[in-house]
C-alpha cells in the first residue's frame, strides 16, 4: 500500500556510520525545512483517516485492479491503506522508530497483492499515489498556515521521494518473491497431481480439481505414452529429444526408468446404428445398442496418425496405451503405455499396444512367456547356431507373409520350396504342426517371447 517519506531527521538521530566520513553540517535551510516537515506531518497524523478516505477513493477512480479489490472488501482495503499511512506518515517524524515497521508493512502488502493477483503495476502505482498525496497534503498544510515556509519543503522533497521508490522497491521484492514462491507450489501441486494420476491413486473426489488445475476435462478421452530415452554414444552425444506431432497437446510426467505424457485426444464418435445380430428363428443379440460409444477401437486411426507423426530419435523406445475415458483411468492407460514399451524391439521403435496385443501379452507375464518359448522353441538350441538362426528367420518371414511361402522365399532370396523343406524340419524338431490353429499360436508367441525376452 501507499509508502511515503523518510525524512533527513533521521541523519540528525540515527546511529553514526560504521566508516568514519567526513563531518557534514547542515544548512539553517534544512533544520528549518526539518521542522516544518514535521509540524505537517503532525497534522496529517491527526487527520489519518481523512487521508484514507481520500486515497482509497482515489484508488476507485483512477486504478481498475484496485476497484475490483475496493468493490470485494472495502473495509480490508481501507484498514491497509490507513495501517501503511501511519508508518509512512509516522516516519516523517521519528525514522528510527517506524523504518522497520514500514518497510514490514509494505513488504506484507507486497506478499498479500501477489497472493490474490493483483497486478504489480497496479500495486507499484498505488504507493506512488499515496506518496503523491502525503506531499501535497503536507504543502497543503503549510501553505495554510505557514504560507511563508513553503518554500522550505524544497530541501527535503528529494528525501520524500526518495523514500516512496525505495519502499517501491521493497514492495516489488516481497512481490516477486511470493510469486516466484506461489509459482513453484503450483508446479509442484501440477506434479503431484500428474504423478497421482499415472499412478492410479487420485481419489475420486480429487479429480475436478485436478481437471481444473491441469487444464483437461474430467471426462475426456486419453492416451498416454511411455518413452524410454535412447542410451548415449560411447562419446556421451545425447539424442534429440522425441517431438510430438504439431499441435499434439501433451502434459509430461519424468518417471525412473521412462517419461510419460498424457494426451487428451478429441472426442469420441458415437456408433452408427447397426443391423441387429440375429438368426432366422431368434431375436437380436443382447449388449448391442444403436448409439453406444465404440470403446477402445475408435481411438486406432488417431493413435496410428499420431504414431506415425511422432519425432522419434534412433534407440529411443515408444509405448503408446489403448485409448482409456476420463482421468480416473489414466492410470490404467500408463500401465498399458508401459507394457507396449515392453513390447519395443531393443533397437528402438514405437508400439501401439492395440497393434500388438499377442507381444503384450508376452511381456504381461515373463515368466509364462520364457517358458512358452523353451517349451516349443527348446528344441531348436540343440542345433548348431547357424542352423537354427535359419530356422527362425524363415519362420518368422512365413508368419509375417500371412503363411505364403511365395512371398516367405521373396523375403528371404531363396525358393518357396526352400522355404516349406526348412518349415517341414521345424514341425519335425518341434513337434508341432503349423497348420494346426493352436501350434501356429503357441509358435507366434513363442517368437514373440524369443525375441523380446532374450537377455
Amino acid at each position: 500500500m501507499p509508502q511515503v517519506v523518510r525524512s533527513r531527521v533521521r541523519a540528525l538521530h540515527g546511529p553514526p556510520p560504521v566508516a568514519p566520513v567526513p563531518r557534514r553540517f547542515r544548512s539553517l535551510a534544512d533544520r528549518e525545512a526539518v521542522a516544518v516537515l514535521h509540524r505537517a506531518a503532525r497534522v496529517l497524523i491527526e487527520a489519518l483517516p481523512e487521508l484514507t478516505d481520500r486515497l482509497v477513493e482515489a484508488l476507485r477512480e483512477q486504478e481498475p485492479a484496485y476497484r475490483s479489490a475496493i468493490e470485494a472488501d472495502a473495509v480490508e482495503i481501507w484498514q491497509e491503506v490507513h495501517h501503511s499511512l501511519r508508518h509512512n506518515v509516522g516516519s516523517l517524524i521519528q525514522p528510527r522508530e517506524f523504518r522497520d515497521a514500514a518497510h514490514r508493512t509494505s513488504r506484507r502488502i507486497g506478499e498479500i497483492r501477489a497472493e490474490q493477483g493483483l497486478p504489480l503495476d497496479a500495486v507499484l502505482h498505488a504507493f506512488r499515489m499515496g506518496g503523491a498525496m502525503v506531499w501535497q497534503g503536507l504543502v497543503d498544510e503549510t501553505a495554510r498556515r505557514h504560507p511563508d515556509d513553503v518554500r522550505l519543503l524544497v530541501h527535503v522533497a528529494a528525501d520524500v521521494w526518495n523514500f516512496v521508490d525505495e519502499h517501491c522497491g521493497v514492495v516489488a521484492d516481497a512481490y516477486r518473491q511470493t510469486e516466484r514462491r506461489l509459482a513453484w507450489r503450483r508446479e509442484n501441486r501440477q506434479r503431484l497431481m500428474t504423478a497421482a494420476l499415472l499412478d492410479g491413486t487420485a481419489r475420486i473426489a480429487e479429480l475436478p480439481d485436478a481437471a481444473a488445475m491441469l487444464g483437461l476435462p474430467e471426462h475426456g478421452r486419453y492416451a498416454v505414452l511411455a518413452v524410454a530415452a535412447a542410451r548415449r554414444a560411447p562419446h556421451g552425444t545425447a539424442h534429440p529429444p522425441m517431438a510430438l506431432p504439431t499441435g499434439t497437446e501433451a502434459l509430461w510426467h519424468p518417471g525412473p526408468d521412462a517419461e510419460f505424457a498424457i494426451l487428451p485426444l478429441a472426442p469420441g464418435a458415437t456408433a452408427e446404428p447397426s443391423a441387429p445380430l440375429a438368426d432366422a428363428s431368434g431375436p437380436a443379440e443382447a449388449g448391442t445398442q444403436p448409439g453406444t460409444p465404440v470403446g477402445p477401437l475408435d481411438g486406432d486411426a488417431e493413435l496410428a496418425a499420431l504414431a506415425a507423426g511422432l519425432s522419434v530419435p534412433p534407440g529411443a523406445r515408444v509405448g503408446i496405451s489403448s485409448v482409456v475415458g476420463g482421468l480416473a483411468a489414466v492410470g490404467d492407460a500408463r500401465r498399458l503405455a508401459e507394457t507396449a514399451l515392453r513390447a519395443c524391439p531393443a533397437g528402438g521403435g514405437v508400439v501401439l499396444l492395440d497393434e500388438q496385443l499377442p507381444a503384450a501379452l508376452v511381456v504381461s507375464s515373463p515368466g509364462l512367456g520364457t517358458a512358452l518359448a523353451a517349451r516349443v522353441l527348446g528344441p531348436l538350441d540343440r542345433l548348431d547356431p547357424a542352423d537354427r538362426d535359419v530356422l527362425i528367420e524363415t519362420l518368422t518371414a512365413w508368419l509375417d507373409s500371412d503363411g505364403s511361402a511365395q512371398r516367405a522365399g521373396a523375403r528371404l532370396y531363396c525358393h518357396r520350396n526352400t522355404v516349406l523343406n526348412r518349415l517341414r524340419r521345424f514341425e519335425q524338431l518341434t513337434g508341432r504342426c503349423l497348420t494346426r490353429p493352436s501350434d501356429a499360436v503357441e509358435v507366434s508367441l513363442a517368437l514373440a517371447a524369443r525375441r523380446l525376452l532374450a537377455g
